[in-house]
C-alpha cells in the first residue's frame, strides 16, 4: 500500500474553520502538509489552527470572506509568506440561502453564487498563477455536491453553483494539464449542519451527536457518515499517488467512494433532412424520450421504508 506523504507541501483550505473544511485541513496536516485555514470568524479560525498544531501539524489562519480577487490573493500570499509555496487548494467555503424559485431574491442568489462559484474561480485562478510560476505542478480540489449533479428542490442557487464547479473541474483539468496541475471535484456526503435539516437524516445525526455510531444502511447504502469520513480523499488527490487523476467528480461519504459520470448522450434518433416539431412529437415517446432521466437527490432508503 503506498504511503501518502505531503511533507514540504502547503495547502489552502477555504471555509475550514469547522465541519468538512476543518476535516480536510486536519487530514492534510496529518499527512505532513502545512495548512492555511480560512474562515470569516477569527475565533473559529484560530481554534481550528490550535487544534491542528496541538495534533502536531503546522497551520496559520487567514480571516477573509472568499469571493473577490483580493481575498484569493491574500490566501495565496499568506501561504507563500508563511510556508514558502503553494501546492494544494481546496475550495470548500460555502453558504446556503434555500428558497423555491418564485421566492428566491436576487440577494439570495448572488450571495450563494459569490461564495461558491465565484470564490472557486478567483481562488483557483490565483492558485494556478502561483503554481505555474513555481513550475512543479499542484492540486486543485473543488468541492461539489450531489445537488450540483442532480439538482435539489429549493436550491436553485446552490445547485447551479455546484454544477458550475463540476464544469470548471473538467475545463481546468484540460487547461492546466501541461503545468502538471490536477483538478478534480469531490462530492462529499456527511452529517453536517446542512444535512441535519433533512428529515430522514435528522434522527441519525442527533444520535451521532450523542456518540452513537451511524448504522450500516447509512454508511454503506447511502454513503453517509461524518466529515472525517470524507477527509481522506483530499490528501489522496494531493499526493503523488493521484498525479494521473484529473477532471473527475469523485463522491465520498461513510464507507463509500464513487466515481460520478460526466453528462453524455444516452439515446439518439435521426430524421433525414432534419426534424419538424410534429416529427419530434411522434418520435419522442418511442425513441429518445422512452426512458426520461430522473432529477433530484433520491430520498434515503431507511430500513422502515
Amino acid at each position: 500500500m503506498p504511503t501518502i506523504d505531503l511533507t514540504g507541501k502547503t495547502a489552502v483550505v477555504t471555509g475550514s474553520g469547522r465541519g468538512l473544511g476543518l476535516a480536510y485541513a486536519h487530514a492534510l496536516a496529518a499527512h505532513g502538509a502545512s495548512v492555511v485555514v480560512n474562515d470569516i470568524d477569527e475565533a473559529v479560525a484560530e481554534q481550528a489552527v490550535k487544534s491542528i498544531t496541538e495534533a502536531g501539524g503546522a497551520a496559520v489562519a487567514e480571516v477573509v470572506p472568499v469571493g473577490s480577487a483580493e481575498a484569493a490573493d491574500r490566501l495565496v500570499s499568506r501561504a507563500v509568506e508563511e510556508f514558502g509555496r503553494l501546492d494544494v487548494l481546496v475550495t470548500n467555503a460555502g453558504i446556503l440561502r434555500d428558497k423555491v424559485l418564485w421566492k428566491m431574491t436576487d440577494e439570495d442568489f448572488d450571495a450563494v453564487i459569490t461564495t461558491h462559484l465565484r470564490a472557486t474561480f478567483t481562488c483557483a485562478r490565483a492558485a494556478a498563477v502561483r503554481m505555474r510560476e513555481q513550475g512543479e505542478g499542484g492540486t486543485l480540489v473543488l468541492v461539489g455536491s450531489p445537488a450540483g449533479q442532480r439538482g435539489n428542490f429549493g436550491q436553485t442557487n446552490y445547485a447551479a453553483a455546484k454544477a458550475g464547479i463540476a464544469a470548471m473541474a473538467r475545463t481546468w483539468s484540460m487547461e492546466l494539464s501541461r503545468a502538471n496541475i490536477t483538478v478534480n471535484a469531490i462530492v462529499p456526503v456527511a452529517a453536517t449542519a446542512m444535512t441535519e435539516t433533512i428529515p430522514a437524516f435528522a434522527p441519525y445525526v442527533e444520535a451521532l451527536k450523542r456518540g452513537e455510531p451511524l448504522p450500516d444502511f447509512l454508511r454503506k447504502g447511502e454513503g453517509f457518515g461524518t466529515p472525517e469520513d470524507c477527509a481522506a480523499l483530499v490528501p489522496f488527490l494531493a499526493s503523488d499517488a493521484a498525479r494521473g487523476i484529473t477532471g473527475q467528480c469523485v463522491g465520498i461519504g461513510g464507507d463509500k467512494v464513487a466515481l460520478w459520470s460526466h453528462p453524455q448522450e444516452i439515446r439518439t434518433a435521426y430524421a433525414d433532412g432534419g426534424w419538424t416539431a410534429e416529427a419530434l412529437a411522434a418520435a419522442w415517446p418511442t425513441s429518445v424520450g422512452a426512458e426520461p432521466q430522473t432529477v433530484g437527490i433520491p430520498a434515503p432508503k431507511t430500513p422502515e421504508a
